[in-house]
């Protein structure tokens, strides 16, 4: 009569468990790889729908970023190109968001030196722009939002002054956190897993990434940033 090896009872459970723990100890990483593919992917994305909204605008309209007079009743605002010339689902103030919960995570202390952004040191919140964001808030379709300070988006130029403004990619939902460099300066800056939150500028037709970070993002060059905004 043939005997039949098999495996004891405490074998399969010492095999699950070590399963168990290898599990776990990936997930984590698996989960952030991904939805950091997603939010490299979203700024991509975002950045072309708002370039094609000013190149749409100045093929209807003949004015760019350039020739807004932040007055609703002369050439326009900003808020007003996007809604004509982008799937708008809400505007929003800024200070509403903090109301609903929205808390932004910056990669650094000081939020000017983070984003490169003039106008958006830890100094510049107030009640209205209580995130240092900015003012107003514009939402998008796909989930995605753009803040500026609607004021200071006006006669965006390369010659003049540049704008500037911040993308979530992913809205209200967390992490709500600017993406950073993993290693470097800001021109040499490496990305491994980005967040959601990007700075950019904005001048003429033109709109880029604010950052290092958002630089390398963008480029995609090894996951290092490669200054091409001048």
């Amino acid at each position: 009569m043939k005997k039949f090896s098999a495996f004891t009872l405490a074998e399969v459970l010492i095999t699950l468990g070590i399963i168990g723990v290898v599990a776990a100890m990936t997930m984590p990483t698996l989960i952030n790889q991904t939805n950091g593919a997603q939010y490299r992917a979203a700024f991509k994305k975002e950045l072309s729908v708002i370039s094609q909204a000013v190149t749409l605008n100045v093929a209807l309209e003949d004015f760019d970023f350039a020739d807004l007079t932040g007055d609703s009743t002369g050439v326009g605002t900003l808020t007003q190109m996007l809604q004509n010339r982008a799937n708008v689902v809400r505007v929003a103030n800024v200070s509403d968001l903090k109301t609903e919960g929205y808390k932004p995570i910056f990669a650094g202390d000081n939020r000017k030196q983070a984003s490169e952004t003039k106008d958006v040191a830890i100094d510049s919140i107030t009640d209205s722009d209580p995130t240092g964001m900015g003012d107003k808030a514009i939402l998008f379709n796909d989930g995605s939002m753009f803040i500026y300070t609607e004021a200071s988006a006006k006669e965006c130029s390369e010659k003049g002054t540049k704008c500037s403004g911040w993308f979530d990619v992913n809205g209200m939902k967390g992490p709500n956190k600017e993406t950073k460099c993993d290693s470097g300066d800001a021109d040499t800056c490496a990305v491994k897993i980005p967040t959601d939150i990007f700075p950019v500028q904005f001048f003429d037709q033109t709109i880029l990434p604010n950052s290092g970070a958002g630089r390398a993002v963008l480029y995609d060059n090894g996951n290092t940033a490669t200054r091409a905004d001048g």
